[in-house]
């Protein structure tokens, strides 16, 4: 049975998805000036070799994209999704002392994980759990915030966010709640061995239920003055610090 297809736009969504040897492409959508653009910049790879690609103008590229303000930038994939890994297998498969996976409950916006994403492979991140029924994963607008960064993460998509986080304390992982609630300032851990960094939607935050199944409770201490940040935000300056931490 043939799987289903969706659309990666922009510059470096769909750089990064052609360097990607284990994503499967079904067709390139480009107009001419983006294709020798992009060969241009990266001489040293055949970036088309071996796929159909097919030269549209920026209008047609438009009609093919549709109205949800993503900019293409003359640059568009027809692709399958990646293979998926399953928690568990990558649980049993992973020997790193050190790991750590962020989990996301009731964070959907598109942008916000996609930014999410982007951060989480800057600073070496190893996976993101998020829950299957709400994860936009043929978005557009997240391939395109995540700049590339779709291609080099792991996505953990479970039916329930506190049933694997009972499954990853009982293979020694410690979670982490970030909460406004919080006493203590997360830049008061250390961060060694295997960790969960459990973040909630902005407008909500994570739900009590969720919250007792953490081990830990943080917050990220900031001017009195702002509320608070946007989680993708939040997100990068947590990981930020624990990469300097561990490196």
């Amino acid at each position: 049975m043939k799987k289903t297809t969706f659309l990666i736009v922009g510059k470096h969504a769909v750089l990064e998805a052609l360097k990607n040897p284990s994503r499967k492409i079904e067709r390139v959508f480009v107009t001419e000036d983006a294709k020798k653009k992009l060969n241009r910049e990266n001489q040293s790879v055949d970036l088309f070799k071996n796929l159909s690609v097919f030269y549209k103008s920026r209008r047609e590229l438009d009609n093919l994209c549709g109205r949800d303000e993503t900019a293409h930038q003359g640059l568009v994939l027809e692709v399958e999704q990646l293979e998926e890994i399953t928690l568990k297998e990558y649980v049993s498969q992973n020997h790193d002392k050190n790991t750590n996976l962020i989990a996301l409950e009731e964070v959907t916006d598109p942008r916000n994980i996609g930014s999410i994403i982007r951060s989480a492979v800057a600073f070496n991140i190893q996976g993101i759990i998020v829950k299957e029924r709400s994860f936009p994963s043929k978005s557009k607008l997240l391939y395109k915030s995540a700049s590339g960064g779709a291609e080099h993460i792991k996505i953990f998509k479970v039916s329930n966010i506190n049933t694997a986080l009972k499954y990853l304390k009982t293979k020694d992982f410690w979670i982490s709640a970030f909460d406004v609630s919080a006493k203590k300032d997360f830049t008061e851990n250390n961060w060694k061995g295997k960790n969960v960094l459990l973040f909630g939607s902005e407008g909500f935050g994570l739900k009590s239920k969720t919250l007792s199944n953490s081990d830990f409770m943080f917050k990220v201490k900031m001017n009195k003055n702002i509320e608070s940040l946007n989680i993708s935000n939040t997100i990068s300056v947590v990981c930020h610090h624990i990469f300097q931490k561990i490196k």
